[in-house]
């Protein structure tokens, strides 16, 4: 049987009156922060966490009345109960108990292919000096495809009690994502579509749920430069969010806090790139309802493709995934994410290098190839999952390869050069489902 993890519609009424998942339970936001407001939290009975210069703070009290004793204070502009979601997962995932051989399965990796990510190789870039922040769940850097290729000393957690390479489970969705965008090209399992670019590691998610606030933090901390003491990316992957309804109490005010961060992203240079979600929602006509941070600030939003039957022979990489958000006005590009939707449970085997076969369901070779936690001492597994969790990563590889060529291009240069390199599919121009087309990284580059 098919193992579905459905994303969740999250119409969030969950101001959290019973006790909070995370000692952050407070997002405090205000034009600055300073002295001035790191003393009224005190006074207030709160302890900082997290505070950033640009007016934001995670705060965690045990007092009952800090919500209204800081906001008494008048050094704030919002005192908001921070909100813990489960946010969405991938919509499938088949954990295969697959190891590694020369790029072993890069016959199972149709998506560089779906990007053209080997014109760009041809030409020589590979995201190298490009630093890539993976805001979402733990990252097993010890993987023998991602070793060295994560900045651990600027990797960091927003989960207490939780270090940015620990979670739970076999899969480890950031670890995925990394693979995506930057596993080795170490004649060893899988390639990353910018295997020479930097992972940051950003933990935000802890077995897929954490709150707002960290979230928040996470792209602070993540588009702050090195030398203010953050992690220096240059662009933000975040395959992650929740779907809810915009006058959904308590909401808007973290809504307004997330466009905030993703904003000062943009006004720091650093590309922030959304995965759009899972739900086959249109929100070009989803008028009461919003996604975040797919709909977030500046950044940009992804809806994810991908073939039938690529096992048996088709190359429509490029087809719309069953499962996709989509709608005007909200996706840029769209991106391979893969699809579940061959029909039956017939067998399929591609090659592997140097010698063998892969093997499994059809309907899995349309997924995306990744590198996952695995159990016990593994450092080599791999699994499939299909998802906007899955596209994004890949677009926000293109970007990286796309900022390697062309050194100190602006953020509003580089969102356009994503757009004009990118190929026209669906209706001529832009359209509700491509947005503005589907990545190519051969063009990206010249």
């Amino acid at each position: 049987m098919r193992q579905v993890r459905f994303s969740i519609l999250v119409l969030i009424a969950l101001f959290l009156a019973t006790a909070p998942l995370f000692a952050a339970d407070y997002v405090l936001t205000s034009s600055n922060w300073g002295n001035a407001q790191a003393s009224a939290v005190a006074a207030a009975g709160g302890t900082v966490r997290y505070s950033h210069a640009s007016g934001f703070a995670l705060v965690s009290s045990d007092s009952s009345d800090f919500l209204a004793n800081a906001g008494a204070s008048n050094k704030f502009q919002e005192v908001l109960g921070d909100m813990v979601v489960q946010w969405q997962l991938p919509t499938q995932i088949v954990e295969s108990a697959v190891t590694p051989g020369d790029e072993a399965f890069a016959a199972a990796q149709w998506a560089p292919t779906a990007v053209n990510a080997q014109g760009a190789w041809n030409a020589g870039y590979t995201g190298a000096g490009v630093r890539v922040a993976v805001i979402d769940g733990g990252i097993y850097n010890s993987h023998i495809d991602l070793n060295g290729q994560v900045d651990v000393a600027r990797s960091v957690s927003f989960v207490p009690g939780f270090a940015f390479n620990q979670d739970v489970g076999t899969f480890w969705h950031g670890t995925h994502v990394a693979g995506i965008i930057a596993a080795k090209d170490n004649t060893i399992g899988t390639i990353g579509i910018a295997p020479g670019a930097t992972i940051v590691g950003v933990k935000v998610l802890h077995n897929g749920s954490g709150s707002f606030g960290a979230v928040v933090a996470g792209i602070l901390y993540a588009a702050t430069p090195i030398a203010e003491g953050g992690g220096g990316a240059d662009i933000i992957n975040m395959s992650l969010g929740a779907e809810f309804a915009k006058n959904e109490t308590g909401a808007a005010g973290l809504r307004t806090a997330l466009n905030r961060a993703v904003n000062y992203a943009g006004n720091q240079g650093v590309l922030v790139i959304s995965a759009a979600g899972n739900s086959g929602i249109d929100f070009g006509q989803a008028r009461n309802y919003t996604t975040v941070p797919a709909e977030s600030g500046n950044g940009i939003a992804v809806s994810a493709t991908g073939p039938l039957g690529f096992a048996l022979g088709a190359t429509n990489f490029r087809r719309p995934a069953s499962y996709s958000n989509y709608g005007e006005g909200t996706i840029w590009v769209a991106g391979p994410g893969g699809d579940f939707a061959l029909p039956g449970n017939a067998v399929c085997s591609l090659p592997r290098v140097p010698t063998g076969t892969v093997t499994s369901f059809c309907w899995v070779f349309d997924m995306v190839l990744s590198t996952v936690r695995g159990s016990g001492a593994s450092i080599n597994a791999y699994s499939w999952a299909a998802g906007t969790s899955m596209a994004a990563p890949a677009v926000s590889a293109v970007a990286a390869l796309a900022k390697q060529a062309h050194p100190g291009i602006s953020l509003g240069a580089l969102k356009t050069l994503i757009q004009r390199s990118a190929d026209d599919e669906g209706p001529n121009g832009t359209d509700q489902f491509y947005g503005h087309g589907y990545p190519n990284a051969g063009n990206a580059v010249q």
